[in-house]
C-alpha cells in the first residue's frame, strides 16, 4: 500500500545540509523537496511547521524472537515498537527457532509478516558450518538482505567459530556478510574461570577486550584474503576502531555502533540496571564509550543500528551468568542520537547519515534513500520541543521495559509516514499494518 500527501512547512534534515521545505510524495515515491510546492488538487496534507522531517530511520539490526521465542516479541509487536520510534524499515537477525538458515526460513518469515508488520523488512540468513556452500544461492531469496555470521556463542546451530568454515562461508556468494565477532574458544575459557556468584559487573571482564580483538583480527585477515564485503556489528572497544581504521581495506569493511554502546556506561550502568544493561558484546567503561563516540563523529561508523534484542523482566532478573544478554531499543535510537545534538556532540546532519543513508550504503536497498526523488517516501516528523523524561506507555516492545525510561528528551518523533501513508500519528498508530519487504 503506498499513499499521496504533502509534509508541508518543516525543517527537511538530510546528511547535506537542513532547509525549510516542504515533502511532495507521490503513489509512495517522493516526487519534490522544496519550499512553497504546488501539488495536485486533493492531496493529504500534513502540517509540520515548527518541526523536523528527518528520513525515515532504517535499522539494520533487530531480533524480533519469531518463531519460537514469541513470548519476548514477535513480528508485530516488535514492527509496532520500531514505527513508533521513527522507524519505517528494520533488518532481522537469524537467531531464532528454528533458525533462518535456508531460503524456505526467509519465506516463512515474509509468510508471517505479511499484514502483520507495520515496516518494511528484511531478513537475514544465518550462516553455519552446514550450509556454508549453499549461502551463495539462498541470499537471492526474496526478502534477503544479507548473511550474518556469529563468531562468538549465540543460539542454537549459529556458531561459525573456526576460521577453516569461516572461510568457506566468505567464499560462498556476493551480498555482505554480518558478523557478531567475539572469539569463542576464548569466550568459553573466559567463562569456565568465571567464579560462581559472580557479580554482573564483570560480564565486560568475562567477555574482555582481547575477546573481541582476537576474533576482529582473524576475520579481518580472511577477508583480506577473499575479498568478501564485510559488515562488523556493534563495536565495543577502542582498539577495534584502531585496529579497523590501520588495516584500512575500504569499502571491504563496513561498521556500526550501538545506541547501548554510545549512552551507557561501566560500571554505571550494571549497578544502576543491574543483568537489565547486560548484552553481548558489552558495555565498557568510559574509555571505550568516548572513543566510540569520537569514532562516531568522525565518521568512522557508517552506520547505527539498535541491536534490539528483547527479553523478559523476569528472564532479566536471572543472576548472573545466567541472565540472557540483550537491551530492547529500536524505539529509542531516534531520541537518543537528538540528545545528542542537544548535548552537543553529534549534529541533526549526522544523524540523518548514520540512522538511514549509512544503512542504505552498507546493504543497497533499491527504493531506500534519504528523500531523493524517485525514492520511498519514508520520513519522520520530530517535535523538538518534547523535553518531559520518556514514559514506559511510549514504548511498544512487548517486554514493557527500557534502561532509558526516565531519560530527559530532546525531542520525540510525533508522525512516521511509510511510502507516502501515515502510520503512526501522537503515539498511536494510524491503519492497518502495510510493511511491505525491501527490494535489494
Amino acid at each position: 500500500m503506498t499513499g499521496n500527501l504533502l509534509v508541508r512547512g518543516g525543517t527537511v534534515v538530510l546528511p547535506t545540509g537542513r532547509r525549510e521545505a516542504d515533502v511532495w510524495i507521490d503513489k509512495g515515491r517522493v516526487a519534490a523537496v522544496g519550499p512553497k510546492l504546488a501539488v495536485p488538487p486533493g492531496t493529504p496534507e500534513l502540517d509540520a511547521r515548527g518541526r523536523w522531517v528527518f528520513p525515515g530511520v532504517i535499522d539494520s539490526q533487530v531480533h524480533f524472537r519469531e518463531p519460537g521465542n514469541e513470548h519476548k516479541e514477535d513480528l508485530a509487536t516488535g514492527s509496532t515498537a520500531a514505527i513508533a520510534g521513527g522507524v519505517t524499515s528494520v533488518f532481522e537477525m537469524p537467531n531464532t527457532s528454528p533458525s533462518t538458515t535456508d531460503g524456505d526460513a526467509i519465506l516463512e518469515k515474509l509468510r508471517r509478516a505479511a499484514g502483520r508488520m507495520r515496516t518494511d523488512h528484511a531478513f537475514f540468513l544465518g550462516a553455519t558450518a552446514e550450509n556454508a556452500d549453499q549461502l551463495g544461492e539462498w541470499e537471492h531469496t526474496p526478502g534477503c538482505c544479507g548473511i550474518k555470521v556469529f563468531m562468538g556463542s549465540s543460539t542454537g546451530d549459529l556458531l561459525v567459530w573456526d576460521d577453516e568454515n569461516l572461510e568457506r562461508v566468505l567464499c560462498s556468494g556476493t551480498k555482505r556478510i554480518a558478523v557478531h565477532s567475539e572469539d569463542d574458544p576464548r569466550l568459553k575459557e573466559r567463562y569456565r574461570q568465571l567464579v560462581e556468584g559472580a557479580p554482573v559487573t564483570e560480564h565486560p571482564h568475562v567477555r574482555d577486550v582481547e575477546t573481541a580483538v582476537r576474533s576482529t583480527t582473524r576475520l579481518l585477515d580472511l577477508v583480506e584474503r577473499t575479498g568478501r564485503r564485510v559488515h562488523l556489528l556493534h563495536i565495543s572497544t577502542a582498539e577495534e576502531v584502531e585496529l579497523v581504521r590501520e588495516r584500512d581495506l575500504g569499502d571491504l569493511v563496513t561498521t556500526e555502533v550501538t545506541p547501548n554502546h554510545l549512552f551507557l556506561v561501566a560500571p554505571d550502568c550494571y549497578l544502576q540496571h543491574g543483568t537489565y544493561a547486560q548484552m553481548n558484546p558489552p558495555v565498557r567503561d568510559q574509555r571505550h564509550r568516548d572513543a566510540l563516540r569520537q569514532a562516531l563523529v568522525d565518521g568512522f561508523f557508517t552506520c547505527i543500528g539498535s541491536d534490539h534484542a528483547p527479553h523478559t523482566l523476569e528472564e532479566k532478573a536471572k543472576p548472573f551468568p545466567h541472565s540472557p544478554s540483550g537491551i530492547p531499543g529500536v524505539g529509542t535510537t531516534l531520541p537518543l542520537l537528538l540528545t545528542a545534538v542537544r548535548d552537543g556532540w553529534l549534529t541533526l546532519e549526522q544523524v540523518a547519515e548514520f540512522t538511514a543513508n549509512g544503512a542504505c550504503r552498507v546493504w543497497e536497498p533499491r527504493t531506500k534513500g534519504c528523500l531523493e526523488v524517485g525514492r520511498d517516501g519514508d520520513l519522520v516528523v520530530v517535535d523538538p520541543e518534547v523535553t518531559q523524561e520518556l514514559p514506559l506507555e511510549w514504548l511498544h516492545s512487548k517486554v514493557g521495559w527500557s534502561p532509558y525510561v526516565g531519560t530527559r528528551l530532546a525531542g520525540w518523533p510525533m508522525t512516521t509516514v511509510l511510502r507516502g501513508r501515515i502510520a503512526w500519528h501522537e503515539h498511536a498508530p494510524v491503519g492497518d499494518p502495510a510493511g511491505v519487504p525491501v527490494l535489494f
